[in-house]
């Protein structure tokens, strides 16, 4: 249970609506009053998200239906649930045309977490296809969630599209890679973090995030069902943090970007 003075907000959840949604490793995830009972009993109040699915699509409909899977979700449990919704470089101009549906009429303002590795176009983030669709994204002011641990292609998009706010997702594996992924972050105006994945372990790493970067730039997150998210809630908890930057980091910093 939470017991700090305001909500814990995970920016990076991904429902499960099937057995092939489902990424927990070891059991089913169950249904989505399951999952928002796991996560409420980790201390987390709200949950953010897309839909994720192998696939590699021979046409943006099976996108689309990963959507609408986050919007009938959000429907169901609108307390708790925010959608987090997939654009795919491939189809550009129906991406943009599900970037009008989604942030223009359905009031989607986050994208993402985008896994181009899982959704068949590995890291193409930063190709002309792809900036297309991101500057779309600009005209609705919703953020952009991206697994890339390829830095330069994290750059280029920032830079191409100063008027996104991009959250790249992972700390990463190593000492060296996370010390880079920081950098990036404190370098970049546009470019933030999420804790969510693997790093977290590491004692002093949201401390060491915070002072280098800053507190409005890391944002919590789980990758629930496929991590467990009380690992998560408890790991920025045990960290030297003010009330301050707890705040910051489990609450506000979602809350500003995706226009809460």
């Amino acid at each position: 249970m939470n017991k700090l003075p305001y909500d814990i907000i995970d920016c990076h959840f991904h429902p499960a609506v099937s057995d092939d949604t489902d990424f927990s490793w070891f059991h089913s995830s169950g249904s989505m009053q399951n999952q928002i009972d796991t996560l409420r009993r980790a201390g987390i109040s709200q949950a953010c998200g897309s839909v994720v699915k192998w696939i590699t699509p021979e046409s943006f409909a099976e996108i689309r239906i990963l959507n609408d899977h986050a919007l009938h979700l959000r429907d169901q449990f609108p307390d708790f649930y925010t959608p987090g919704i997939h654009i795919h470089p491939h189809f550009p101009e129906e991406s943009c045309r599900e970037v009008e549906r989604c942030c223009g009429e359905e009031g989607v303002l986050w994208i993402g977490e985008l896994v181009g590795y899982i959704t068949g176009y590995g890291e193409e983030y930063a190709t002309p296809e792809a900036l297309q669709i991101m500057r779309t994204v600009a005209n609705y002011g919703a953020a952009v969630n991206i697994h890339c641990g390829d830095l330069g292609v994290v750059e280029q998009l920032c830079r191409a599209v100063p008027g996104v706010n991009f959250v790249l997702a992972h700390p990463g594996a190593g000492k060296e890679d996370f010390l880079n992924r920081l950098a990036k972050v404190a370098e970049l105006p546009n470019l933030h973090l999420d804790i969510s994945g693997s790093g977290i372990d590491r004692c002093g790493v949201i401390r060491k995030a915070v002072d280098m970067a800053g507190k409005e730039k890391i944002l919590f997150g789980t990758d629930y069902p496929i991590n467990n998210p009380a690992v998560y809630v408890h790991g920025v908890l045990l960290e030297a943090l003010t009330d301050e930057e707890n705040r910051a980091v489990y609450r506000d910093n979602f809350l500003r970007l995706a226009g809460q």
